[in-house]
Parts: structure tokens; C-alpha cells; sequence
């Protein structure tokens, strides 16, 4: 089966995870999607458990030779809760330079005006969206890829080394490794295949914490408010304004951590907002988490103590730290990617990824592209040709290993 066949099949799915939810995994279709792998690995031939009670599937291939490491191959079933992912009409279009439209219903268009990098794609083959839902190429390109690369390894008598598979639950809301088992997973390296744009190869991520603050305010008529309300909506706005202005995601790229502003609600008589806080410097990281402290100290003798509330908690933190022990899990990564002729890129991942916690539990993973960009989003896609390509260099990669 070719690997747009597969990701085509997977993203029928509806997997998006649930921070609301409160159970592993978050929601029920991504139990659905883990069956459906678990049959399918089994049908070529690996030993699979799972999936488990929280939705993890792991599968093993024996080593058809001798002397090489065992490598995992990861990958997450969820999809993000950003933008819907039900119903998703995936469709494949040729790339001709012009607007791709959408939805011409609702007048949506993809553009290279407004997504820049589409124009590295003419006359490649893209899957879209009908412009309103995701895609789910995060991560459903890599589960296709790392699954069309097996069939491949299998069926072509590829030599290699033991294989070990993960499909996991819930990255996208951070859980994806709460349940891991990296014992039963067996290998001795790892990569999660969950990046974006073909070439890149990611070993550094941002250090992460979600931060919450919640005010209590006192409600009275406004009419006789003098000296006595507490507008609870407006102190979380004035604690906004603490904040540095231009630490944001808008105005932030490359190793430019930010705090990220997730939501905000309220009354005069309590409110509450929720951030994330984001860098790949760890000495950054605590210097942005120390102002939200000091932010909330000045709200607090401003308008007395116990006005807010903060709750700071952290994540994850860059993997860098652990990678960078031992580069060689890299360095086989960009061997690969040359061998199949494709220009690897080392790149800071503006974000997070499970292989950031399993290699601080104990498994160096760095991250792998899938092909796909506009991730999150209703403009979502990915060349089939990337996806073709990223098959090569799991392959490849496995391979070299032998040798």
C-alpha cells in the first residue's frame, strides 16, 4: 500500500486529544486508530502488545542481522484540539503555482501570499483540506511513513537490526510519554518521526512550563464602587500588561522563547487566565518565569494579599541536554537523509515533543520530519512527495545501521 493510501486511511480517524477530558487516553477514537495499527503491524509479521489500557501500541521486528543497535520508531495517534478534526475531507491536488481553493463555498483559499512556503512545492503533488478542519498530518504522515517503511523492510528482505515501534496517545496536550514504557519498547536509541518540512532533524526543543492565574475580585453596583470593587477581569488584564510586551509568540522566531497567552475569562468578581512560558535557554526559561512572579507580587501589594493567585509548573526541558552526550543518534539521522538525497536541516524545534521526556527517561530521541507544514491549522498539507521521501530515509536509516 503506498504511504498516501495509509495517511489517507489514518486520517479518517477522529483522534484529536482533550485537555478536558481527564482520562488516558484523552479520547476514544484514538483507541479506535490503535486497534487498527496494532492489526496492521501484526499483519506484517511483528509481535505487537497493545494497545494497552492507555492506548499505547508497541510492536517489535527481530533483527535479520547481526551486531546492529535496536531503534525505535515513534510516533503520536492524536491530533491537536487547535482546529477541528472531524469529518476531514482530504483530497490531493497538483501544485501549479496558482491559489489552491479550498472551499470555494466559503471562499477559502490557501495561498502562497499568505503561506510563503507553498511556493517551494510547485508541481508536487499536495493533500489538503477543505479549509475546515486540520489535516492531521501531525502525526498521522509519520504513522503512514513509519508503517509504509516496515511494509517496505519486510517485504524487500531489508537487512536490519531489531525494530522496535511505538504509536502513542496525547502528545499534542503534553501527555504523550505519562505512560510510556520505555523498557518494553526495547531499543537502544529512538526517533520520533513528528517534524515538519522534509530535511529537518530536530534535537533541541524549548524547556516549558503552563502557568495559571486566577483572581478573586469583590463586585459591587458601580455606582457606589469608590474605594470598594475589585474588578477581578480587570486586575488579570492589568497582570497581562506586567508582562514583557514583546516576548510573544507573534513577535518571537528561531531560539526566542515567549509566554503565550492560551485564554482569559472572568467577572468583576473572579477571573483566571492560563499561559504557557517557552525557551530554549534554561537560564531564560527561569528569568521568564521569574516575571510572572514578580508580576503577580505587584498585583498582590497593589491590591492585597491573596488578590492572585499563581500556579507555575513546568513540562518538559530540551533534550539538547541529553542528545548532546552522544551525537551519534544525530549524526545517523543526516546520514541517512544525504544517502536518499535529501538536504538535512538541524533545526530548534519552537515547540515540544515526547522524544524531549523519553530522552530524559532514559531513551535519546531526537525528531524527524514528516513532510507537512501549517501543523495546527485548516491550511494544513503535505507533498506526497515528501512523504515518499521521508519512506526512503526511514528505510536507509535502517539499513546503515547493519553496516
Amino acid at each position: 500500500m503506498s504511504v498516501t493510501d495509509r495517511f489517507l486511511r489514518y486520517v479518517a480517524y477522529p483522534t484529536q486529544s482533550s485537555t478536558e477530558s481527564g482520562t488516558h487516553p484523552s479520547t476514544a477514537g484514538q483507541i479506535d486508530l490503535a486497534a487498527r495499527l496494532a492489526a496492521e503491524l501484526s499483519e506484517l509479521g511483528l509481535t505487537v502488545t497493545g494497545p494497552d489500557g492507555h492506548g499505547y501500541v508497541y510492536a517489535t521486528l527481530p533483527a535479520s542481522a547481526s551486531g546492529a543497535p535496536s531503534v525505535g520508531l515513534i510516533a503520536h495517534m492524536d491530533t491537536s484540539p487547535d482546529a477541528s478534526g472531524e469529518n476531514i475531507a482530504a483530497r490531493v491536488v497538483k501544485y501549479t503555482g496558482e491559489d489552491i481553493i479550498l472551499n470555494s463555498e466559503r471562499g477559502i483559499v490557501l495561498s502562497a501570499r499568505d503561506y510563503p512556503a507553498l511556493s517551494g512545492y510547485l508541481g508536487q503533488s499536495l493533500v489538503v483540506t477543505d479549509g475546515t478542519t486540520l489535516l492531521g498530518a501531525d502525526d498521522k504522515a509519520g504513522i503512514a511513513e513509519i508503517m509504509t517503511a516496515l511494509e517496505r523492510i519486510v517485504g524487500e528482505n531489508v537487512p536490519h537490526g531489531k525494530i522496535c515501534v511505538a504509536f502513542t496517545p496525547d502528545e499534542e496536550i503534553g501527555e504523550g510519554a505519562d505512560f510510556f514504557d520505555v523498557g518494553l519498547l526495547g531499543a537502544d536509541f529512538a526517533y520520533t518521526v513528528d517534524g515538519g518540512a522534509l530535511g529537518e532533524v530536530e534535537y533541541e526543543n524549548f524547556n516549558a512550563a503552563s502557568a495559571k492565574v486566577s483572581v478573586c475580585g469583590v463586585s459591587i453596583h458601580p455606582g457606589s464602587a469608590k474605594g470598594k470593587m475589585k474588578n477581578a477581569a480587570r486586575i488579570v488584564s492589568e497582570f497581562n500588561s506586567l508582562l514583557p510586551s514583546e516576548e510573544i509568540p507573534e513577535l518571537t522566531d528561531g531560539y526566542s522563547g515567549f509566554h503565550h497567552l492560551l485564554s482569559i475569562s472572568g467577572s468583576c468578581e473572579s477571573a483566571s487566565a492560563e499561559y504557557i512560558i517557552r525557551d530554549h535557554d534554561m537560564a531564560l526559561f527561569t528569568e521568564k518565569k521569574r516575571q510572572f512572579t514578580l508580576a503577580a507580587e505587584k498585583i498582590n501589594e497593589k491590591y492585597g494579599a491573596g488578590t492572585l493567585t499563581l500556579e507555575l509548573r513546568d513540562s518538559y526541558y530540551n533534550m539538547r541536554e541529553i542528545i548532546e552526550r552522544d551525537m551519534s543518534v544525530v549524526e545517523r539521522a543526516l546520514t541517512a537523509m544525504r544517502d536518499e538525497g535529501v538536504n538535512p536541516r538541524v533545526i530548534p524545534i519552537r515547540g515540544g515533543t515526547d522524544g524531549a521526556r523519553l530522552s530524559f527517561m532514559g531513551l535519546p530521541c531526537p525528531n524527524l520530519s514528516t513532510g507537512g507544514e501549517n501543523f495546527h491549522s485548516r491550511f494544513e498539507f503535505i507533498p506526497v512527495e515528501s512523504m515518499e521521501k521521508m519512506c526512503d530515509v526511514l528505510v536507509r536509516l535502517v539499513r546503515n545501521l547493519t553496516l
